[in-house]
């Protein structure tokens, strides 16, 4: 079966599988965002308590397969109780696991704003909150988009995974297909092409607009 002819017999299930994607994407990348910040801060707080949960949290994500959290919060947190549904099970696995990932990316980039500037700020009675909200913030955040970049890309490709809780996502479709039909290449290379579109003409260019704005905003060219 030629490509167009397979896109014309496949083509809906496959933009389905496409858009279910689309929204894990979303919504694990807004999970690993929360997560990252809360975490990163939490890491440089001199609360024993908060650090040592936060140091707690990033060693485990990151630490453990993406694939054991995924089948442990879909499959195990029932035994306890905790039930989800599997959609949500598939981007709240990608976005703890990949937040863990954003944590240690947001602690580095505050921990790299020149010392000067923290020095500046407490020399004219800047709070803690007010300082960090106004002068480091800022400047972290310009110093943190290039790696948040990739990060948002591995997520993408990460969501892939989702497919074996049986999301009906991008993936899962295109096994499906291949199940049915055993048109691996068409299928396979369909799934292929639209992960890089997506990350290649959504998460690049519009990561690279925000380093612009921030920039600018900072007064960088």
């Amino acid at each position: 079966m030629g490509i167009w002819q397979f896109l014309e017999t496949y083509g809906f299930v496959i933009t389905q599988g496409t858009v279910v994607t689309v929204a894990q994407f979303i919504l694990a990348a807004m999970v690993a965002i929360v997560v990252a910040v809360i975490a990163g801060l939490g890491k440089l707080s001199r609360n024993a308590l908060i650090q040592s949960a936060s140091v707690a949290f990033i060693e485990l994500f990151r630490g453990t397969s993406l694939l054991v959290q995924l089948y442990w919060i879909f499959f195990v947190l029932p035994l306890f109780g905790i039930s989800l549904d599997k959609f949500t099970a598939g981007f709240l696995s990608v976005g703890l696991n990949y937040g863990a990932y954003g944590a240690e990316i947001v602690r580095g980039a505050i921990q790299s704003v020149a010392r000067g500037q923290w020095e500046a700020a407490i020399a004219i009675n800047m709070t803690p909150l007010t300082r960090m909200r106004r002068i480091i913030a800022p400047q972290a955040l310009a110093i943190m988009l290039p790696p948040w970049g990739n990060l948002m890309i591995e997520l993408l490709k990460g969501t892939a995974l989702v497919s074996l809780i049986s999301v009906t996502d991008l993936m899962f479709q295109a096994k499906q297909i291949n199940a049915s039909t055993y048109l691996s290449a068409q299928a396979f290379g369909t799934a292929l092409l639209i992960y890089y579109v997506l990350a290649r003409l959504l998460i690049t260019p519009l990561m690279g607009l925000m380093e612009r704005v921030v920039g600018r905003r900072l007064g960088r060219s």
